[in-house]
């Protein structure tokens, strides 16, 4: 059962226990976040000074939820005369409306009591550990609490201001009230945040939608997000269940960002609520297909983040793509690189890798122009600073020991590359999946230097360039006696030679000779690596195999969706298909929001699958991985002027059919019929 409650709009959102309660937590962000500050850090309610017990939660929207709660020890509750219900909503900050309801026939006094504080916590903060710097304060007023804090020019604040009439102390609120028979007693809660400028205004308040908006907006947003995609008919409820699900936490992780005000999408509730390289190309990729419109600001941003100079500190160097951005205390202190900091050597390649994945879908050849040097710039980099050992290949470590990331790849938690007896490899390191990337970004930088930018002598230097690597991957990485590749190279040019779920993302590149193809799709759906649910991270034979480690045994869907793609791309329709099945009987155990990521054990073990205990819920590339698992399903792949249609649908899921996909040919149906194009459709 999940202990913990979240409402988000955009990078503000709010997490609590059951009971709707907040307090101050160790190893999880509870309380209340607004670009990477937490302005609420104690939010508990007491009746009579009883904490109170959860009965139900209403949480079918991301943006709202309704708690309903009785006082007392949970014997108690056959015999409750008092019930309270905790209805909040999230809009740019927060609201929460307090009824106390009584059930006895006489008239009855309480003391309600709300507890509050704010420690205006960094996240990095909270996961670190670390003591606050600044100075803060709490002033009470006329049913109103404020909370000031302040470091130099650092200045944050969060007021919390009650409809009914409050007794107001630094820690809190208490209401006495005297509720009729069988009558009810009500107040709203309305909690307003501050990030102050330079100038002495809230910095959101000059952003297109601003601080603060209604529920209604919200939801108006979300309806008109849903209604913009494709309409799904099938007959299989888990994937019905998990493609709504999808598109309303997608509308949901949207937010404005204060560098340029455009619409991005936050990376993952609670630890990555701003825009990452790697993760938003990732998202941007699986939605393309579905709302294409979301992903122009991504591609832009990065665009005009991309890196310049060499700066240890931030580990940037020119042409490079960011990793992370944030907006909090620790980034703009400089205690730590995040502003933006340039810690992956994946999001480079991966940049270019999108923006021709999105002109092949829209045929928006305006903006490949526009961006042109940054694409440029991005395939520079990774024959340059990317390949510190001059080998050909993309090597990562960073320029930071002190704050920078040791693992610069997806899998970047401290013990994910190992050889297969566990031992760690020494820095740089040469991941897999990146020189696939690579390899990737060098032909899609060729086809559109030859279509859109008029260079075929780029275009011929591109791909010489790629069947070079090409060759010189297959020689080195490929361990014939064991039928896959290698994780990755160790700083003496060998291989780490565990065997992992990277291998799929190879099979999406493009990078496997042909005859090597059949052996790592029989490794990723054989008994070691797929567990029944999906593939795991990390082989279960492996020395650091761990079914809940983060990188080392966990199933995320994300991998999983690439690696479906990836295997669809070479022709394994069947073994496609069981990935998408187990994905999609997955998302049913967790509502249709597939996590981050869930435990490796097997399907037959548990018969449900095993929640990994801080998965971020939602995140965005987990809410795109059931649109790309129905793009592999269906078979849809943009050739040219045309829409390629070639199913893999798993044996059992019955009707899937998918309408009014946008794109080039205008709205083409998945069942090959166009609406708007004269012949736009063709079946392989």
């Amino acid at each position: 059962m999940r202990e913990q409650v979240s409402i988000l709009d955009g990078n503000t959102f709010l997490v609590s226990d059951r009971r709707g309660d907040i307090e101050p937590a160790q190893d999880f962000p509870t309380g209340l976040f607004s670009f990477d500050t937490r302005f609420l850090s104690t939010w508990v309610l007491t009746v009579d000074g009883e904490r109170l017990h959860p009965l139900s939660i209403d949480d079918a929207f991301s943006y709202r939820t309704r708690f309903f709660l009785v006082p007392g020890a949970p014997t108690h509750f056959l015999d409750a005369k008092v019930s309270v219900i905790r209805s909040r909503s999230i809009g740019g900050s927060f609201a929460e409306e307090l009824t106390v309801l009584n059930h006895s026939g006489r008239e009855v006094e309480f003391v309600v009591r709300v507890d509050m504080g704010a420690d205006f916590a960094d996240l990095f903060e909270i996961k670190q550990a670390r003591r606050k710097k600044g100075r803060a304060t709490a002033a009470p007023g006329e049913n109103e609490l404020r909370f000031t804090y302040r470091r130099e020019g650092f200045h944050r604040e969060t007021t919390v201001s009650s409809s009914a009439a409050a007794t107001v102390d630094p820690a809190g609120m208490t209401f006495r009230v005297c509720v009729d028979p069988h009558g009810e007693w009500t107040t709203r809660l309305t909690v307003d945040t501050v990030i102050y400028g330079a100038r002495g205004e809230d910095i959101r308040a000059n952003l297109p939608i601003g601080a603060h908006r209604s529920v209604a907006e919200i939801h108006a947003e979300h309806e008109e997000t849903v209604a913009r995609a494709p309409k799904l008919g099938c007959d299989c409820e888990p994937l019905a269940g998990a493609y709504l699900r999808s598109l309303n936490d997608l509308a949901a992780l949207r937010y404005e960002s204060i560098a340029l005000g455009v619409r991005l999408m936050a990376a993952g509730l609670p630890w990555f609520m701003t825009l990452f390289g790697r993760d938003s190309i990732f998202t941007s990729l699986q939605v393309l297909p579905f709302l294409p419109d979301l992903v122009p600001p991504t591609i832009t941003m990065l665009a005009g983040l991309q890196g310049f100079r060499i700066d240890d500190f931030r580990d940037e160097e020119p042409g490079k793509i960011l990793h992370e951005l944030r907006y909090g205390e620790t980034a703009g202190f400089e205690e730590q690189p995040h502003s933006p900091y340039y810690g992956s050597a994946d999001s480079t390649p991966l940049f270019v890798i999108l923006l021709d994945e999105y002109e092949r879908w829209t045929g928006d050849t305006a903006l490949v122009r526009q961006l042109e040097a940054p694409a440029r710039g991005a395939l520079e980099w990774i024959d340059t600073y990317g390949d510190l050992l001059g080998t050909g290949y993309v090597w990562y470590r960073t320029r930071n020991p002190a704050t920078g990331l040791e693992n610069q790849c997806w899998k970047d938690s401290w013990d994910a590359i190992s050889y297969s007896d566990g031992r760690l490899p020494g820095f740089p390191r040469a991941t897999c999946e990146t020189q696939g990337y690579a390899y990737d970004a060098k032909l899609r930088g060729a086809r559109l230097a030859r279509t859109v930018w008029n260079d075929p002598a780029y275009a011929e230097r591109l791909e010489r360039e790629a069947a070079e690597l090409k060759e010189r991957f297959n020689r080195d990485f490929w361990l014939p006696d064991r039928e896959y590749y290698a994780l990755a190279l160790d700083p003496d040019g060998r291989p780490v030679d565990a065997l992992s779920s990277n291998i799929g993302h190879l099979l999406w590149s493009g990078i496997v000779d042909a005859d090597k193809a059949g052996p790592v799709a029989a490794h990723l759906l054989g008994p070691r690596l797929f567990s029944g649910w999906g593939v795991r991270t990390l082989a279960d034979d492996q020395g650091r195999y761990n079914p809940i480690g983060y990188h080392v045994g966990t199933v995320w869907p994300f991998d999983n969706a690439i690696i479906a793609w990836g295997l669809w791309r070479y022709g394994f329709r069947e073994e496609a298909g069981r990935i998408c099945e187990g994905i999609f009987s997955a998302s049913r155990h967790f509502g249709g929001r597939l996590p981050e990521a869930f435990a490796g054990y097997e399907r037959s073990l548990t018969d449900y699958p095993v929640e990994y205990p801080t998965a971020c819920s939602p995140q965005a590339w987990s809410a795109g991985t059931p649109l790309l698992l129905l793009r592999v399903m269906l078979g849809l792949e943009p050739q040219g002027e045309h829409l390629i249609i070639d199913p893999a649908v798993p044996a059992g899921m019955g009707r899937v059919e998918l309408l009014d996909i946008p794109g080039r040919w205008g709205l083409v149906d998945a069942l090959g019929r166009s609406r708007t194009a004269s012949d736009p459709v063709r079946r392989r």
